[in-house]
């Protein structure tokens, strides 16, 4: 019986499990292997570690939990459920654990645009985040896909970036008059046209080719998409989502389900690296105070 079970190794689960393991519990954490942000050249905007690269930053921090005792298993959950105080956790090996409290850390997953040629771009010059990525774009040719209406509030929030700012609507011609007058009044180009595919090298986006054969020369594209769970363990287990597909959390990240927390961007709207590790130092803050209750209460 572990004090607590762990999903997920990323900047949440690790921080959680470095309070736990320093706080002298039994603690075990699964990961794997499948980060959000695995396609990132670097991780941006973390005090002390901005610009490391993210497998160096969990490497790092696997390293660090070592002297805690902390036990790290490199496999994936497949099921998990509450039954009496006691969470059963199944891996995908069929091997079975079970804990006092249960910490959910497993992220979300991003829906790329359907862009020919955008997987060898994503992560070096076609992102999603401009807190994360913008600094390294400020004053190039900024790209900003939407189609429909979904583009028009990150191309206007990228001219904080840079002055030269389209936005692509992939053949969609949904934009209002009063959508236009505004881009326009913030001197954000438009672009309707379809795209064909787009061109770089070495990961560096260099053009725009539209299906009419027009040729649009930029060097790094920006998107608004759709995000869902990487895990569909909060489902198993009970837990309420808000509107926007994230786990609903109340204060120290506790969810609906008794003994069950939830950090990271499983269950938060503010989706950067350094907000996952706060949330799973609150959780992991939070689990032991929860845990020394109940232990007093035994005794």
């Amino acid at each position: 019986m572990y004090d607590v079970i762990i999903i997920g190794g990323g900047a949440a689960g690790l921080n959680a499990a470095m309070i736990l393991g320093r706080s002298r519990r039994k603690v075990v954490v699964f990961d794997s292997g499948k980060p959000r942000n695995r396609w990132a050249v670097s991780m941006n905007g973390f005090l002390s570690s901005d610009g490391m690269s993210p497998r160096d930053f969990i490497k790092k921090g696997r390293e660090e939990l070592k002297k805690y005792n902390v036990e790290l298993l490199d496999k994936k959950v497949d099921t998990a459920t509450y039954s009496k105080g006691t969470f059963v956790v199944n891996d995908e090996e069929g091997q079975v654990y079970h804990s006092r409290k249960l910490l959910l850390a497993t992220g979300l997953k991003d829906k790329l645009p359907e862009l020919d040629g955008l997987e060898p771009l994503y992560g070096k010059s076609v992102h999603h985040c401009p807190y994360c990525d913008g600094w390294e774009s400020r004053d190039k040719a900024i790209a900003v896909y939407g189609r429909e209406r979904n583009g028009i509030g990150q191309a206007l929030a990228m001219k904080n970036w840079s002055d030269s700012v389209t936005l692509f609507t992939d053949g969609t011609k949904k934009l209002r008059p009063e959508d236009l007058e505004l881009l326009k009044l913030h001197d954000v180009q438009v672009c309707t046209g379809a795209i064909a595919r787009l061109e770089g090298e070495d990961g560096m986006l260099q053009r725009i080719i539209l299906r009419n054969g027009e040729v649009r020369e930029h060097q790094a594209m920006f998107f608004s998409g759709e995000t869902s769970q990487q895990s569909d363990l909060g489902q198993q287990l009970g837990c309420e989502f808000t509107g926007k597909g994230v786990i609903k959390t109340r204060r120290l990240q506790r969810s609906n389900i008794p003994g069950l927390y939830v950090a990271g961007d499983a269950a938060r709207d503010m989706q950067l690296v350094i907000v996952a590790a706060a949330e799973g130092a609150k959780a992991g803050v939070a689990i032991n105070m929860e845990l020394q209750q109940e232990d007093r209460v035994k005794d």
